[in-house]
Order: C-alpha cells, then sequence, then structure tokens
C-alpha cells in the first residue's frame, strides 16, 4: 500500500497542504503564548492553552478527512487533551496513536534582531517562533498525513491522534487523561511520536532512546533577611557556597561526571555502534553555538554523551539580585533549579529518592535545606521494530529524501513514549521529528524547517498506509 501511496502522492501535493493551509494556521498558533503549566502556573486563569487547544481542534474540523471526529477533552485542574479520530477501513484493525504536543517553553533570553518568540517569521525555508517546531507542527502533520490518504484513496487502519498540552512540564496530566479515556484510545498497535529530533535534514531519522529528566530545585537559608555584608560575610556561611557544595554531591564541578550512582548505568556496546554510524554518516552531527575554543567531545563521544551520560545543568537562581542591583548584602538564601538528565534505563523514581536524600542529609554547617521534585521524567529505548515498520519507513524516506533513514538516541525526554510501553508491552514505537540543525528548541530563534516538515507528515502518510487495516 505504500507504493500506492508514492505513485499518488508527491511532493507538489505536499507542499501545496503545507503552504495553503498549515501555515496560516501554524502561524497563528505561534502567536498564543501557550506556556507549560510549569512556566506559567496560573496556565488556566490566563486561557491560553484552552485557546489553542480549540484553535487547533477547529483547523482538524476543517480538514476534508471522512469520518474525522476532533475533541478538547478536560479533567478537573488538569490541561486539556486534543483528540481527533479517523476511523479505519475494519474497526478490528489495530490502531495507530501518533502523539505531540501544543504546550511550549517560555522565551528564555532575547531573540535576534527582526525575531519574536510568538510572532512567525518566515525565511526561506525556515519558520521562526516559539512552538513551530517544538511541537506545533505534530498536529498539523497528523492530520495533512490523513488528508494525503484520503486524496489518494489509500486506505488504512483506525488513527488517533493525541495532542497532550502538559509535555513541557514532564507530562504531569498526561497519566490522568490516559487513564480516562483509555476507551476511546483503544489498544494501539503502533505508536508514532512527531516529537523528537533529527542530525540533518536530508533523511528521515528514527530515535533509538531517549534521556529521563530529574528537574529539582534546591533551597538554602542561612538568615532570616538580608544582612550588610560587612557584619554578616565571615561570620555566616554563604548561602551560595553551601548550595555549591550541595551540587558538588552531585556532580564534579571539574569534569561534569555525576557522582551519585543512582544515575548512571554502563552504555549498552550496541548503542555505542548505532551512535558511532550515526556519527560517520554525517558531516557535523553535533552543532552548537559554542563560543571559539570550547573544548567539545569528538562526534562519536558526544553522541554518546548526549544519549546515555547522565548530565547536570543549573536552569535557574533564585535569591540572587542582578549585578546591577547588587549591593553590599550577605544573602539570606539561595535557591537553584536543576535539571538533571538520566539514561535511558534508569528508573526516574528511584533516582528521584536518591537525588533528595543526597541533598537532604547532613546540612553543610547547619543550613536550612529543601529540596523539590517535579513530575520525574522516565527514559526510553526503543523496541526492535517489526519487518512491515522498517520496510514503510525504508521506503518512506528513500521516495522523500532520496536515501534511507538513519537512526541515533536523542538527549531529550519524551515521557509519553515511556509511559506508553508501560502500559501496552511490546506495542511498536516509531519516534521521529524535525528537530534538526539550528532549530533550537527552548532557545532563543527557535525555527520549523518547512521542507522537512513536508517529508516528516509524508512519511507518517507512508506508514499509515503501511499499517495492517485488518485484524492480525
Amino acid at each position: 500500500m505504500a507504493g500506492d501511496l508514492g505513485r499518488h502522492t508527491r511532493r507538489a501535493a505536499v507542499d501545496r497542504a503545507f503552504e495553503s493551509a498549515v501555515l496560516p494556521a501554524l502561524c497563528a498558533y505561534t502567536a498564543i503564548p501557550c506556556l507549560s503549566p510549569a512556566f506559567d502556573p496560573e496556565w488556566s486563569a490566563h486561557g491560553h492553552i484552552d485557546r489553542a487547544a480549540a484553535d487547533l481542534a477547529a483547523w482538524c474540523r476543517s480538514r476534508p478527512v471522512p469520518g474525522l471526529v476532533t475533541e478538547v477533552l478536560t479533567l478537573p485542574g488538569r490541561t486539556p487533551v486534543l483528540l481527533a479520530e479517523a476511523p479505519g477501513d475494519d474497526p478490528a484493525a489495530p490502531t495507530v496513536l501518533v502523539y505531540g504536543h501544543l504546550d511550549k517553553q517560555p522565551p528564555l533570553g532575547e531573540w535576534r534582531a527582526g525575531l519574536s518568540p510568538f510572532t512567525a517569521v518566515r525565511e526561506g525555508d525556515l519558520l521562526y517562533g516559539r512552538g513551530t517546531a517544538d511541537d506545533g507542527y505534530s498536529v498539523f502533520a497528523a492530520v495533512t498525513a490523513l488528508e494525503l490518504l484520503a486524496a489518494a484513496g489509500v486506505p488504512r487502519p483506525r488513527v488517533v491522534v493525541l495532542i497532550e498540552a502538559s509535555e513541557e512540564s514532564g507530562s504531569p496530566d498526561l497519566d490522568a487523561h490516559l487513564d480516562a479515556w483509555r476507551a476511546r484510545i483503544g489498544r494501539p498497535g503502533l505508536v508514532v511520536c512527531l516529537d523528537s529530533g533529527a542530525l540533518s535534514y536530508d533523511r528521515l531519522w528514527l530515535t533509538t532512546s531517549l534521556r529521563g529528566n530529574l528537574v529539582a530545585t534546591v533551597r538554602v537559608d542561612v538568615l532570616t533577611e538580608g544582612v550588610h555584608s560587612g557584619l554578616a560575610a565571615g561570620v555566616a556561611p554563604s548561602s551560595f557556597r553551601l548550595a555549591r557544595q550541595l551540587v558538588s554531591r552531585l556532580e564534579d564541578e571539574r569534569t561534569g561526571e555525576i557522582r551519585l550512582d543512582a544515575l548512571t548505568v554502563d552504555v549498552p556496546p550496541d548503542e555505542r555502534r548505532h551512535l558511532a554510524d550515526a556519527a560517520a554518516s554525517v558531516e557535523h552531527p553535533v552543532r552548537l553555538p559554542t563560543v571559539e575554543g570550547l573544548a567539545l567531545p569528538d562526534p562519536a563521544e558526544a553522541l554518546v554523551a548526549r544519549a546515555w551520560s547522565p548530565a547536570l545543568s543549573v536552569t535557574g537562581v533564585d535569591g540572587i539580585p542582578a549585578t546591577g542591583d547588587g549591593g553590599n548584602v550577605a544573602l539570606p538564601f539561595t535557591t537553584l533549579k536543576l535539571s538533571v538528565r538520566l539514561p535511558p534505563t534508569v528508573d526516574a523514581g528511584s533516582a528521584a529518592r536518591a537525588l533528595v536524600t543526597e541533598l537532604e542529609r547532613d546540612p553543610p554547617e547547619g543550613a536550612r535545606v529543601r529540596v523539590e521534585i517535579e513530575h520525574p521524567a522516565q527514559g526510553w529505548r526503543a523496541p526492535e521494530l517489526e519487518p512491515w515498520v522498517a520496510d514503510a519507513l525504508e521506503r518512506a524516506s528513500t521516495q522523500w529524501f532520496g536515501r534511507g533513514p538513519g537512526a541515533y538516541g536523542e538527549g531529550g525526554s519524551i515521557p509519553f513514549l515511556a509511559d506508553l510501553g508501560r502500559r501496552f508491552p511490546g506495542v511498536q514505537m516509531v519516534a521521529t521529528g524535525v528537530l534538526g540543525p539550528g532549530s533550537n528548541a527552548h532557545g532563543p530563534n527557535e525555527c520549523l524547517h518547512l521542507p522537512m516538515a513536508g517529508a516528516v507528515t509524508a512519511a507518517l502518510a507512508h506508514l499509515l498506509a503501511a499499517a495492517p487495516t485488518a485484524p492480525r
């Protein structure tokens, strides 16, 4: 069936669909500051997430997909999910579940001249704006793939498109929705996640693993209020110094090596081989906007580190004034926000408990130490693909890119995949996406590579066309 799709669907059809139907709606979505709940605790009152979900649902309903039913589903105190269901040719055939998310990261600093996080700006093949690539394009890609199949008259199984709204916060609301709507979703035979990355824009890239993530806030209090440093410095310990000591319990500050055994694993040899092959196939597999002279590992080791090494980043600080406001004051407290990336096979819950225990034991110099953990994000390792899935992906990548797919482990987290894997052991899972070089998800100047988005859309259509349309 994938061959039938190839004869009927050409690049021009995909490009027309994006130019005429997707781009205007994607630009409108880009303008909505629908920040994830971790960055907008008052999200419900502000209404941006609800507006984005309603707008995307209205767009889905406007598309010519026979039988498509789209709803925004809500639960008390939870962010909503958008569910679009397209019936298949045989109701007994396994369902395909396609996943994405609509919540966004905050702007994070200054964007370059001419760009703004919530204004879509097109420059050639790139569409700039927060959420364009991570992951606003996903609902448009999923429904456009269904349109392409309908226009070509190609049969397919039942497809459910699930777009959540708390992924950038670690998906704390997802489990509740999966429980509440399990009868609506059904048991999938294939899960396709569109929220992942690509090492280059010249082929389809499959994700073999994802790291987990722990987000923790660590607050160290030494005084009840700020005191002139001439009176307190040298007598009361510095809250920043003590916070720095606590971080050193987790990380060797000279090398970045993680010291807590509960956060580490040995890299599987087959994963090392896959990552070495990926590094050899791309001219610059790791591209970062580094300052001149910064030392980085060689490409193969960089990919291994990004995919399988635990790593700690300090992503926020409270209690320390800006340099222009900093007076001669001994600060009463310091709060650090830590993001700890976990190897794919580390249990995130156990790692979270170990981290809290390590940071709260024996408070240095009697300071008050408090640690809070956000919803832990579990890592994921892809199951082996069944032959029909691997064949469909090979055909899709060859048609749309002129070469077969690549595969590598990503450094980010998508909690949905681990959640679905636990619920449906043995289910086929494909993770792919458009977050390639320069896309800069989570950072300033995020952009969507439009030809890549179109090609991933077409590849999804191939995969849906190849999926079983009758009971297996």
